[in-house]
């Protein structure tokens, strides 16, 4: 029988072909924000970088609200919602409230990149 180690080897070698062997699309650009708002980064990176210096535990408490929004099905924003009458948000969920911090600094970039007015924030 194998080992956990030789395991992991194969499954990652499977993993590396699959991801070769799939085509790639131009949908997605790691540089698509320096086209339509190129003050987007520098903006996001100022309000972070500011809250950092107020608390420097705040860095990881935004790694942290990044990594518990992707916990379950995917990256797609639910702890950042806040609740409703009729719906029970993921901030102020049993696991997650008083536990996630950072959700200001996430108010504030998101305020900051929308006084930008960039052609990618028209619709936001």
């Amino acid at each position: 029988m194998a080992d956990s180690n030789s395991f992991s080897y194969f499954f990652l070698i499977v993993i590396v072909l699959v991801s070769v062997a799939v085509p790639s699309s131009d949908a997605l650009s790691t540089n698509f924000y320096h086209k339509v708002c190129p003050k987007a980064l520098p903006t996001i990176k100022k309000v972070v970088t500011d809250a950092v210096y107020r608390e420097g535990r705040m860095g990881a408490s935004l790694l942290r609200l990044h990594f518990h929004d992707c916990f379950v099905n995917g990256c797609d924003g639910s702890v950042l919602l806040d609740s409703t009458s009729t719906i029970d948000g993921e901030k102020t969920a049993f696991g997650n409230n008083n536990s996630l911090r950072g959700f200001e600094v996430v108010d504030r970039i998101k305020s900051e990149v929308d006084d930008l007015r960039c052609s990618c924030c028209l619709l936001c």
